[in-house]
């Protein structure tokens, strides 16, 4: 059984829990109209639920995930790790750095998120390292590597 966190988000696409500064709601925080749900839930555990690898994506992907083409696209390769808990991305960085050539992309300890870029055999080096390490060091449940 997770946790649950609602949060809603106005139609600017702020979001927030509906708790106004003095920790009250108000009648217009508390109104759904113009709003839209979000719900996300923590699901207790520790494990690796996505460890993929990209070779060779197409430039557009590398502009979609905000990375820089003209430093990340000679690389060659995307990987995309999601880790639970979210903290643990962090870890997971440190692990993927340090196993191969890999640059970090991008990591959110608060989703846990981590992508890294490098030559083929270096993301796919770094994502393994992560997928051991995990599993034998910290008893994580992790997931088959898949790759595109």
């Amino acid at each position: 059984m997770g946790m649950q966190e609602n949060l809603w988000t106005s139609g600017n696409g702020a979001a927030g829990n509906g708790i106004s500064g003095n920790g009250f709601r108000s009648w217009d925080e508390l109104s759904t109209e113009g709003k839209t749900r979000i719900v996300q839930e923590l699901v207790p555990g520790k494990q690796i639920t996505i460890a993929h690898l990209i070779a060779n994506p197409d430039k557009v992907l590398y502009e979609k995930l905000g990375l820089d083409p003209s430093v990340d696209y000679s690389r060659s390769a995307i990987g995309v790790l999601t880790i639970s808990p979210a903290e643990t991305a962090v870890i997971a960085a440190d692990i993927a750095v340090k196993a191969a050539g890999v640059e970090l992309g991008f990591v959110d300890r608060f989703s846990g998120t981590l992508i890294i870029t490098g030559t083929v055999s270096e993301t796919e080096a770094s994502l393994k390292a992560v997928l051991e390490y995990t599993k034998e060091k910290m008893g994580f449940a992790v997931c088959p590597f898949t790759r595109t």
